[in-house]
């Protein structure tokens, strides 16, 4: 509540002036009796307390408009952000679509049938993102956090997810031919029907991952993968898979192969 404090009435001429020695001081000192007299007369109007009264009021209109409006902002920002990823569609780089794609997965927008076909999106964190159908084919997804997002049915061919974290994703009927796994987290991940044909698995963390309805491990890279579950490594090689240290070993399988 304001609590307005009223002026204190100015004094006479010969109190105000009384001690002032030097002459050509006095044309100031007389001004400034006069706008004295002047602040103190407009102070008593009843209409400056409406005025700070009106001034209050307005500023409490405008906060509440602020708050209202809240819901308009954000279809505002949701909107320019999926603009940012439109736009950019079908272009290498970033092109913003790191941050618009993060800020809609914070509002927990869904991202389904996203196309970022050749974007790169290192580092990029979706935790929990639902990107079911998305395309990120040829994606450059290095040291991304992708953990408990459901990307199933999405078309991931020859994307990078070197050190990624994709603990606990959905892949599930995904497309990850020819994908660089290489070091990348997929411990309790769904890889029923994934294509997995060529991946690079190399140091891969395997644990927990659901992997016996796995769709194709042709020719996939197996060496080095660490805490495959019992019986992945045998059922791998089995179909198809190779455990290659070397790359220009796996070329020359892979060219033997077509």
């Amino acid at each position: 509540m304001l609590q307005r404090i009223p002026p204190r009435r100015p004094g006479n001429w010969a109190e105000s002036s009384h001690d002032t020695r030097f002459g050509w001081i006095l044309a100031f000192q007389k001004m400034n009796w006069y706008l004295s007299w002047a602040a103190w007369a407009l102070g008593n109007w009843a209409l400056l307390e409406l005025l700070e009264s009106l001034g209050a009021f307005s500023v409490l209109i405008a906060v509440i408009f602020y708050f209202a409006d809240g819901g308009n902002r954000v279809k505002q920002k949701h909107y320019q952000a999926w603009q940012v990823i439109n736009t950019a569609q079908g272009k290498g780089g970033s092109g913003g679509r790191i941050e618009a794609l993060q800020e809609l997965n914070k509002d927990n927008v869904p991202l389904i049938g996203v196309n970022a076909d050749s974007a790169f999106l290192k580092g990029i964190s979706l935790r929990g993102a639902r990107l079911s159908r998305c395309s990120l084919q040829s994606s450059d997804l290095r040291d991304s956090d992708l953990a408990s997002s459901d990307m199933t049915f999405c078309k991931l061919r020859s994307s990078n997810f070197q050190g990624s974290n994709l603990e606990h994703a959905r892949l599930a009927d995904a497309d990850l031919a020819d994908s660089d796994l290489t070091g990348a987290n997929l411990a309790g991940a769904d890889l029923a029907d994934t294509d997995l044909s060529r991946a690079d698995l190399r140091f891969a963390n395997l644990s927990d991952v659901d992997w016996k309805g796995i769709a194709s491990l042709q020719l996939a890279n197996v060496r080095d993968v660490r805490n495959a579950p019992q019986g992945f490594l045998s059922f791998a090689l089995s179909h198809g898979a190779v455990s290659l240290a070397s790359d220009a070993d796996w070329e020359k399988a892979q060219q033997a192969a077509r």
